[in-house]
């Protein structure tokens, strides 16, 4: 089927094929189903979704899930399986084709598993690639501009991820979970029967008595006569609220308040979120997934305030996506940021050079200078090994961001293997000898 649709996209006009592709992905879903008898429909369902910390709550939800004793499977962007059998999501995807999918769903109920968390993105909404998959609980993590090289307007993205919320509206529990924060989140509320809102400012469920460290951070949450007790292993403002997401999912499916707290802070580290990278050298490096200028505010406005000494980022702005975005990461980058170097993140087939300096009018603009704070090196890992070669003082830290968890990069001419975290621990290793 894929090589079939690739085909396709070929012969006809893109904006003819961005109509009719939905259908096909139907018509895959429909035969997927019957293929492996709507295995969904023998589990209950968690859909994830949002414009970033998708991947974060998925896996909470999940470790939350399996240290209750629960019988849970996941599907993320990251990685997939049951329990402690997790692999690693190797294609370039959020939520797999139709095929896939329904295969390892069916996979997950022969194997007597009881909830799936699935991550859930708005390309596979659109596209109708998770027809016949019966979500009884939807969550929702944010919603900012991306994506909107397929779906056109921010709008259309929008009502892509709100149709989580109608699907789970049709099923079980018709239940939905709903960032308060977040300034779209009456429309996600106002899709389902029943809902609970939260927030770090906002919201029914309210993180209190927040610590942000730089490895960790704890809040409280005030629910009726009780108060939660959270301690999250991944740093960040954005990861307390995911934490709350999944404190609101955990009371909705009658776990006790002990097997919330513990199975949140029974989540260690999720690859390419917020991953520090120690093989021994004085400073910090920390990996993470963040590719839009939301995650990278988010990120940076965590990140900043633990930073002593310089802020070395590395990034990079995919081809074939948003090129709107790329000035604007720039520029929220060299806010931040002490030093960035520039360089490749799934360029593609466009011009590598072109995409850096578009990135690179929005450093300047926020007052970085070309060959002073601001470095332009295609290759990655030459970038990253310049990068980390800036990092003189025991109170720096490098940011490699874009990459995370993803074992490929995408150039011109095809994919190539490729590991952010193993090419980083690679080059620490020869810069400390």
């Amino acid at each position: 089927m894929a090589g079939l649709r690739s085909i396709v996209k070929k012969i006809i006009p893109t904006g003819l094929f961005r109509q009719i592709e939905p259908f096909g992905h139907l018509a895959e879903a429909v035969i997927a189903n019957v293929k492996y008898g709507f295995p969904s429909r023998k589990m209950h369902i968690i859909g994830v979704t949002g414009t970033n910390g998708k991947t974060t709550t998925t896996f909470m939800i999940e470790k939350m899930l399996h240290n209750a004793g629960k019988q849970v499977a996941m599907l993320s962007t990251v990685a997939y399986g049951i329990g402690d059998e997790i692999y690693p999501q190797i294609e370039h995807i959020t939520t797999a084709q139709s095929g896939l999918l329904q295969k390892r769903l069916n996979e997950f109920k022969n194997a007597g598993v009881q909830w799936v968390v699935l991550e859930t993105s708005s390309h596979a909404l659109a596209q109708h690639r998770i027809w016949g998959v019966p979500y009884e609980i939807a969550v929702m993590t944010n919603v900012t501009g991306d994506h909107l090289d397929y779906h056109g307007t921010f709008d259309n993205y929008l009502n892509a991820k709100v149709r989580l919320f109608k699907l789970a509206n049709k099923h079980g529990r018709k239940f939905g979970v709903v960032n308060a924060d977040d300034p779209n989140a009456g429309r996600f509320v106002d899709s389902i029967s029943r809902s609970v809102t939260y927030g770090i400012n906002n919201g029914q469920l309210q993180a209190k008595n927040v610590f942000y460290g730089s490895d960790h951070s704890t809040f409280q949450v005030d629910v009726e006569s009780e108060t939660y007790n959270i301690h999250v292993n991944i740093p960040g403002e954005f990861n307390v609220s995911n934490a709350l997401a999944a404190v609101a999912v955990g009371r909705e499916i009658g776990l006790t308040k002990d097997q919330i707290e513990d199975g949140i802070e029974a989540l260690k580290d999720v690859e390419g979120r917020m991953t520090v990278v120690d093989e021994g050298q004085p400073f910090k490096v920390i990996v993470d997934f963040a590719s839009t200028p939301d995650a990278f505010e988010q990120l940076f406005n965590s990140v900043r305030p633990t930073v002593k000494g310089k802020l070395i980022s590395v990034f990079g702005s995919a081809g074939r996506r948003d090129e709107s975005k790329r000035p604007v990461q720039g520029e929220i980058a060299g806010k931040y940021s002490d030093e960035i170097i520039l360089t490749e993140e799934d360029d593609r087939d466009i011009d590598g050079n072109q995409i850096l300096n578009e990135i690179a009018d929005g450093a300047i603009k926020s007052g970085k200078v070309l060959d002073q704070s601001l470095f332009k090196i295609l290759d990655r890992e030459s970038a990253i090994k310049f990068a980390l070669g800036r990092a003189t003082s025991p109170d720096d830290v490098v940011v490699l961001l874009g990459k995370g968890h993803e074992k490929t990069i995408e150039r011109a001419d095809g994919e190539h293997p490729w590991n952010e975290i193993e090419i980083t621990k690679k080059l620490l290793q020869s810069l400390n000898k």
